[in-house]
């Protein structure tokens, strides 16, 4: 999930680097390396000293692929655990990024189509008229949010249902059936609007071409590959490594600002599936960030399709949606990547193409009011400080 329109304005400060050479395709000078760190633990430290969240941490990976992590704050603040540069969140909306290389894999092999009709593969199915546009969707449009098919994850009756029984395990049918019988605010392909629903979608798709659950996919096909070791499934309630995450009280989903108790999920986080369903590190995001976005997880050709941008002006004014991608421009330069939003966690990836470097942010809050400021603008001042001079 992701949250848009956020209640305070998008200010960049952008803080040039003096020092050259971080970083940089040449000799290393451990000096400038660790001064960066230093420069970037600051302005960390004081985002967090201005606002109001438990804590955060930082990933960065420079052009060369050396790869390094921070943290601040604190992972529990009634405990006054500090936070770890590894420790692990829930990513949110960035697990998307997983489940379009999983699909981008199947298209390569030739078991989906890009611009097939998904009645190929629902069509005989009972449910399958009473999703809005269900006959004109294709793939392409359900990677793309411009299928028309609307969020359920907001839906009044889906939060409902979600506070009465908050532990149940809930199949992608019943999660896309909050939209049955509902009108599409706009023809497919003809409109844009971001939905965890699309994904959702899309992963019974890659089940049902694949034969095999997408958490396996994504483990065999993706993470392990990669050696992204701190990244795993989020299926279900208690998740191995999960630090504390603040909702605010009397949030939609659970109520309770602390959502963890014992070491379990207030909510069972297994709903959020394809729509994001990871939870990771930093660390482990940043170095995703950099190898997807450098070809590493598909082919060359489906990269040049995932970046094929579609207008998203709820994401700003020159913010554009690929497949499974943001797409906008930065005081820094054009950057890929992605938002994530869960109950208690906020999450942001960047890779700058002309820089090939990649920045990842993770705060363990979802109350925009104690952030302060937007997980965005606050990599793209990081991303300042990193100088790519020889």
């Amino acid at each position: 999930m992701r949250i848009d329109n956020w209640k305070w304005s998008f200010v960049l400060v952008v803080v040039l680097a003096a020092s050259g050479g971080v970083f940089a395709q040449g000799p290393k000078d451990a000096s400038q390396e660790a001064n960066l760190k230093a420069r970037l633990q600051t302005k960390l430290d004081d985002w967090h000293k201005a606002a109001k969240f438990s804590g955060a941490t930082l990933g960065v990976c420079g052009a060369d692929g050396e790869c390094f992590s921070l943290a601040t704050g604190y992972s529990d603040r009634t405990a006054k655990t500090a936070m770890k540069p590894d420790d692990i969140m829930l990513a949110g909306s960035v697990g998307k990024t997983y489940v379009a290389a999983v699909a981008l894999q199947l298209i390569e092999q030739g078991k989906i189509g890009l611009d097939d009709k998904i009645s190929k593969y629902f069509g005989k199915e009972e449910w399958f008229s009473r999703l809005p546009n269900s006959k004109d969707i294709t793939v392409r449009q359900l990677m793309s949010h411009t299928s028309g098919l609307v969020r359920y994850e907001f839906n009044p009756k889906f939060l409902k249902d979600l506070t009465a029984e908050p532990q149940k395990y809930r199949e992608p049918v019943e999660l896309i059936s909050y939209l049955f019988d509902s009108e599409a605010p706009f023809e497919a392909g003809k409109g844009w609007e971001y939905s965890d629903t699309n994904f959702i979608v899309l992963g019974m798709i890659i089940e049902k071409v694949s034969g095999k659950k997408y958490y396996e996919l994504a483990v065999n096909n993706v993470l392990k590959p990669l050696k992204l070791t701190k990244t795993k499934p989020q299926d279900g309630p208690m998740i191995e490594g999960l630090i504390q995450g603040y909702a605010g009280a009397g949030n939609p989903f659970g109520g309770a600002d602390e959502m963890l108790k014992d070491g379990k999920f207030a909510i069972n986080p297994q709903f959020e599936w394809t729509g994001g369903g990871m939870a990771s590190t930093s660390g482990d995001l940043a170095k995703w960030a950099k190898a997807m976005y450098e070809g590493k997880a598909f082919g060359k050709e489906m990269l040049a399709e995932m970046l094929k941008g579609t207008k998203a002006p709820m994401l700003g004014p020159e913010a554009e949606y690929g497949l499974g991608v943001i797409i906008r421009p930065t005081p820094q330069g054009l950057t890929y990547g992605h938002s994530g939003f869960f109950p208690g966690y906020m999450t942001e990836m960047m890779y700058f193409p002309e820089r090939k470097i990649s920045l990842a942010l993770q705060v363990n809050s979802s109350v925009p009011r104690d952030i302060g400021r937007r997980p965005d603008s606050v990599l793209v001042e990081m991303a300042a400080e990193i100088s790519t001079e020889q």
